[in-house]
Protein backbone atom coordinates (compact mmCIF):
# COMPACT_ATOMS: atom_id res chain seq x y z
CA UNK A 1 0.00 0.00 0.00
CA UNK A 2 1.54 3.38 -0.96
CA UNK A 3 2.48 5.45 2.09
CA UNK A 4 0.00 8.20 1.19
CA UNK A 5 -2.84 5.65 1.31
CA UNK A 6 -2.15 3.98 4.68
CA UNK A 7 -5.19 5.83 6.05
CA UNK A 8 -7.54 3.98 3.67
CA UNK A 9 -8.45 0.81 5.56
CA UNK A 10 -11.75 0.13 7.35
CA UNK A 11 -10.03 -0.04 10.76
CA UNK A 12 -8.18 3.25 10.27
CA UNK A 13 -11.26 5.01 8.91
CA UNK A 14 -13.15 3.84 12.01
CA UNK A 15 -10.29 4.97 14.26
CA UNK A 16 -10.31 8.45 12.75
CA UNK A 17 -14.06 8.57 13.35
CA UNK A 18 -13.43 7.62 17.00
CA UNK A 19 -10.84 10.40 17.33
CA UNK A 20 -13.10 13.00 15.70
CA UNK A 21 -16.18 12.00 17.72
CA UNK A 22 -14.21 12.02 20.99
CA UNK A 23 -12.66 15.40 20.17
CA UNK A 24 -16.13 16.86 19.64
CA UNK A 25 -17.44 15.22 22.82
CA UNK A 26 -14.72 16.78 24.98
CA UNK A 27 -14.03 20.08 23.27
CA UNK A 28 -17.47 20.94 21.90
CA UNK A 29 -16.12 21.67 18.44
CA UNK A 30 -14.82 19.79 15.43
CA UNK A 31 -11.19 19.11 14.64
CA UNK A 32 -12.06 19.27 10.92
CA UNK A 33 -15.18 20.15 8.96
CA UNK A 34 -17.35 17.04 9.35
CA UNK A 35 -19.04 15.75 6.22
CA UNK A 36 -20.64 12.49 7.33
CA UNK A 37 -18.45 10.75 4.75
CA UNK A 38 -16.08 8.85 7.04
CA UNK A 39 -13.68 7.89 4.24
CA UNK A 40 -13.32 11.52 3.16
CA UNK A 41 -12.84 12.61 6.78
CA UNK A 42 -10.12 9.98 7.27
CA UNK A 43 -8.34 11.23 4.16
CA UNK A 44 -8.63 14.86 5.32
CA UNK A 45 -7.19 14.03 8.74
CA UNK A 46 -4.33 12.04 7.23
CA UNK A 47 -3.35 14.92 4.93
CA UNK A 48 -4.02 17.72 7.44
CA UNK A 49 -1.23 20.29 7.92
CA UNK A 50 -1.19 19.61 11.68
CA UNK A 51 -0.23 16.62 13.80
CA UNK A 52 -2.86 14.02 14.73
CA UNK A 53 -1.49 11.06 16.68
CA UNK A 54 -2.93 8.50 19.08
CA UNK A 55 -2.03 5.56 21.28
CA UNK A 56 -3.91 2.59 22.67
CA UNK A 57 -4.66 1.31 26.15
CA UNK A 58 -1.72 -1.02 26.76
CA UNK A 59 0.25 -0.73 30.03
CA UNK A 60 3.01 0.81 27.90
CA UNK A 61 0.77 2.40 25.23
CA UNK A 62 1.72 1.81 21.60
CA UNK A 63 1.08 4.49 19.01
CA UNK A 64 -1.77 3.33 16.79
CA UNK A 65 -2.27 6.27 14.43
CA UNK A 66 -0.30 9.14 12.98
CA UNK A 67 -1.17 11.32 10.03
CA UNK A 68 1.29 12.41 7.34
CA UNK A 69 2.42 15.45 9.35
CA UNK A 70 3.10 13.18 12.33
CA UNK A 71 5.08 10.75 10.19
CA UNK A 72 7.19 13.56 8.76
CA UNK A 73 7.83 15.24 12.12
CA UNK A 74 8.78 12.00 13.90
CA UNK A 75 10.65 10.72 10.82
CA UNK A 76 8.89 7.35 10.69
CA UNK A 77 6.79 5.37 8.28
CA UNK A 78 3.35 4.23 9.41
CA UNK A 79 4.46 0.68 10.27
CA UNK A 80 7.32 1.94 12.45
CA UNK A 81 5.14 4.54 14.16
CA UNK A 82 2.42 2.03 14.97
CA UNK A 83 4.87 -0.33 16.65
CA UNK A 84 6.44 2.39 18.81
CA UNK A 85 5.61 2.87 22.50
CA UNK A 86 4.34 6.42 22.82
CA UNK A 87 6.75 7.13 25.69
CA UNK A 88 9.60 6.96 23.16
CA UNK A 89 8.35 10.18 21.54
CA UNK A 90 9.77 12.00 24.59
CA UNK A 91 13.36 11.99 25.79
CA UNK A 92 13.92 10.02 29.01
CA UNK A 93 14.42 13.25 30.97
CA UNK A 94 10.96 14.49 29.84
CA UNK A 95 9.00 11.26 30.38
CA UNK A 96 7.82 12.16 33.91
CA UNK A 97 6.33 15.38 32.53
CA UNK A 98 4.64 13.37 29.77
CA UNK A 99 3.25 10.89 32.31
CA UNK A 100 1.75 13.79 34.33
CA UNK A 101 0.12 15.13 31.15
CA UNK A 102 -1.45 11.76 30.34
CA UNK A 103 -2.71 11.36 33.92
CA UNK A 104 -4.26 14.84 33.83
CA UNK A 105 -5.89 14.02 30.49
CA UNK A 106 -7.28 10.74 31.84
CA UNK A 107 -8.77 12.53 34.84
CA UNK A 108 -10.12 15.64 33.07
CA UNK A 109 -10.99 14.15 29.65
CA UNK A 110 -8.77 16.57 27.77
CA UNK A 111 -5.97 19.11 28.11
CA UNK A 112 -5.76 22.04 25.71
CA UNK A 113 -2.71 23.92 26.94
CA UNK A 114 0.16 21.45 26.72
CA UNK A 115 3.65 22.32 25.63
CA UNK A 116 6.60 20.03 25.84
CA UNK A 117 9.72 18.67 24.19
CA UNK A 118 9.56 15.66 21.92
CA UNK A 119 12.15 13.73 19.95
CA UNK A 120 12.03 12.15 16.50
CA UNK A 121 13.21 8.67 15.60
CA UNK A 122 16.57 10.10 14.47
CA UNK A 123 17.06 12.23 17.59
CA UNK A 124 15.82 15.59 16.34
CA UNK A 125 14.30 17.52 19.24
CA UNK A 126 11.36 19.90 18.95
CA UNK A 127 9.18 21.96 21.28
CA UNK A 128 5.44 21.59 20.76
CA UNK A 129 3.03 24.40 21.65
CA UNK A 130 -0.68 24.50 22.48
CA UNK A 131 -1.18 20.78 22.06
CA UNK A 132 -4.61 19.33 22.72
CA UNK A 133 -4.66 15.84 24.22
CA UNK A 134 -7.97 14.03 24.69
CA UNK A 135 -9.34 10.67 25.76
CA UNK A 136 -10.81 8.36 23.15
CA UNK A 137 -14.18 6.94 24.17
CA UNK A 138 -16.26 4.74 21.90
CA UNK A 139 -20.04 5.07 21.51
CA UNK A 140 -20.54 2.87 24.61
CA UNK A 141 -18.23 5.06 26.70
CA UNK A 142 -15.40 2.51 26.72
CA UNK A 143 -11.93 4.08 27.02
CA UNK A 144 -9.88 3.33 23.86
CA UNK A 145 -6.75 5.43 24.42
CA UNK A 146 -5.70 9.03 23.91
CA UNK A 147 -5.05 11.28 20.95
CA UNK A 148 -3.21 14.55 20.47
CA UNK A 149 -3.09 17.34 17.94
CA UNK A 150 -0.95 20.42 17.53
CA UNK A 151 0.04 22.72 14.71
CA UNK A 152 2.91 24.65 16.26
CA UNK A 153 6.38 23.34 16.97
CA UNK A 154 9.92 24.67 16.88
CA UNK A 155 13.11 22.73 16.23
CA UNK A 156 15.55 22.64 19.14
CA UNK A 157 19.30 22.18 19.17
CA UNK A 158 20.57 18.66 19.77
CA UNK A 159 21.30 17.88 23.39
Amino acid sequence: MPSDEVWNTPDRIQHVRLMLDSFERYLGRSLIKRTGNFTLEAEQVFHAPFVVVSHGTQDDPILNYGNATTLELWEMDFATLTSTPSRLTAEPVHRDERARLLKRTTEDGFVDDYRGIRISRTGKRFQIHQAIVWNLLDASGVYRGQAATFSEWDPLPSS
